[in-house]
């Protein structure tokens, strides 16, 4: 479950969320689009920076949920869980499609903002983009929810810990390698340096591997998100390191990529001195950990958590609840860890 800061306090730290880049990964298509307005019935509540609503707070009809990353695996099962979450409430979930553009995002939001959705919750892609556009959504008086960080302008926010996913992806495998490599061999990773979530993570993956498996040499740390760049970049890599041992992703849909392109180099899905790792807690990633391969680790999040969240924020900042973001918590799952995967998959699983 996640945190909400009204249940238990916590000081709310300002991470500024920087750019995308509008040159990546294309995104498919798997969002169900929708700009309607809002009923004639239903006022938009005036949301400050402290997460209260001004005036009687009346019963949400509508949450817009913006989205852009929809080429991750996480997107589709978010947008299903939020969607079912929302209708429990009588509340319709609203989508946008930004095609991996902040550009379209940004278009997007102003026509959500024009349109006076009541509340709105969104992973921005440029910080400085989504400032303004933020602040004419609170003077408008809808509701507006940072997802991923925090905007000086928000009623409130959800957040998870990005770094520390890196980092439990990180020890895990170092502590792997002294114990199968006796702290020997060679490590890729497949990084993200456009948005402050993918350079957080990052940092915490590469910074605890190397700080606990020193004798493993670094040969490649190489920018990929998705499937299709993770295979690309990991058979680059095995050209020039054909005994490559251990690779980490940045997410798991970029390390599964991975798990393939050395499976097609010739690797058993078993082979004992071959780690990979990712971060989300994708299914397919989940299922070849729970199958005992040499996909051995991810760093999950909890969709179920997240997709409540998305609910609940806008819900309690309608209530002029205080303090009503939220923190969403992170899971490292390993071979053995049955039940925790078992859950998981059943969260991923479609409708």
């Amino acid at each position: 479950m996640f945190t909400p800061r009204y249940a238990v306090e916590s000081a709310a730290s300002r991470r500024q969320f920087l750019s995308w880049s509008g040159a990546a990964v294309a995104a498919t298509a798997l969002t169900a689009a929708g700009c309607a307005a809002p009923d004639s019935s239903s006022k938009s509540q005036k949301a400050g920076g402290d997460g209260k609503a001004s005036g009687t707070a009346e019963r949400l009809t509508k949450i817009g949920l913006d989205y852009p990353f929809t080429m991750l695996p996480l997107y589709s099962t978010l947008v299903k869980l939020s969607t079912a979450g929302a209708k429990k409430h009588g509340i319709t979930l609203l989508t946008t499609n930004d095609a991996g553009s902040a550009d379209t995002q940004a278009t997007n939001l102003n026509t959500w903002v024009t349109q006076k959705v009541p509340a709105i919750v969104s992973f921005p892609m440029v910080f400085e983009a989504a400032e303004p556009i933020a602040k004419a959504a609170l003077d408008a008086g809808l509701i507006w929810v940072t997802y991923g960080g925090s905007l000086e302008h928000q009623s409130a926010d959800i957040k998870f810990s990005f770094r520390e996913g890196g980092t439990l992806l990180g020890e895990a495998a170092a502590t792997w390698a002294e114990e199968k490599l006796g702290g020997k061999g060679k490590v890729a990773f497949l990084t993200d340096s456009t948005i402050e979530l993918g350079r957080e993570r990052t940092k915490g993956m590469i910074d605890a591997f190397t700080e606990l498996a020193p004798g493993v040499d670094v040969v490649a740390e190489e920018q990929a998100i998705d499937p299709d760049t993770g295979l690309a970049k990991t058979k680059a890599i095995l050209a020039r390191h054909p005994d490559l041992d251990i690779v980490l992703g940045v997410t798991d849909a970029a390390a599964y990529g991975a798990f393939k392109a050395l499976q097609q180099a010739g690797r058993s899905k078993n082979h004992a001195r071959t780690f990979v790792g990712g971060q989300d807690g994708a299914a397919p990633s989940l299922m070849a950990i729970k199958q005992g391969t040499f996909y051995r680790a991810s760093a999950a999040l909890e969709p179920e958590a997240i997709a409540g969240a998305i609910v609940d924020v806008p819900m309690a900042v309608a209530a002029g609840k205080a303090n009503p973001g939220a923190e969403v918590p992170i899971t490292l799952v390993r071979h053995g860890d049955t039940e925790k995967i078992d859950e998981l998959l059943a969260q991923n699983a479609p409708s």
